[in-house]
């Protein structure tokens, strides 16, 4: 159900980033913090991951994206993007449903950073063990 503009809204998130995705009736246009995101990612790998969803439901020249994303960086913001543009699609149809979470592009990916423990120099790292 669209909101009075024409949008659908959905919302993603990614170690510590937030993802706020609307998507509208439009060219393909994506725009990440109101820049183009061909610009706003600059590596390949990340571009492919935000393209994901729409391609899988080929509707990568259909629908303009406006993304509004905060925390993170590069890698967790394109995760929180891709998880946010999937939720919107779904919004528009639920049609789109199985073939989008079969991907895993609406599951939430929970792995964070671990904690630093007590006694060590970071999370695992150990210091150096002398013998003597």
């Amino acid at each position: 159900m669209a909101d009075k503009h024409g949008y659908e809204w959905g919302t993603g998130r990614r170690k510590c980033s937030v993802a706020r995705v609307r998507i509208k009736k439009g060219t393909g246009k994506i725009t990440v913090n109101g820049r183009d995101y061909l610009e706003y990612f600059p590596s390949l790998r990340l571009r492919k991951l935000v393209e994901g969803p729409l391609k899988q439901v080929d509707l990568s020249a259909e629908y303009d994206v406006f993304a509004s994303i905060r925390g993170g960086g590069m890698t967790g913001q394109a995760g929180a993007l891709m998880m946010g543009l999937g939720r919107a699609i779904v919004k528009v149809s639920e049609e789109y449903k199985p073939s989008l979470s079969t991907e895993g592009y609406l599951s939430r990916d929970s792995r964070m950073v671990e904690r630093k423990k007590p006694g060590k120099p970071g999370a695992r790292r150990s210091f150096q063990f002398s013998k003597r």
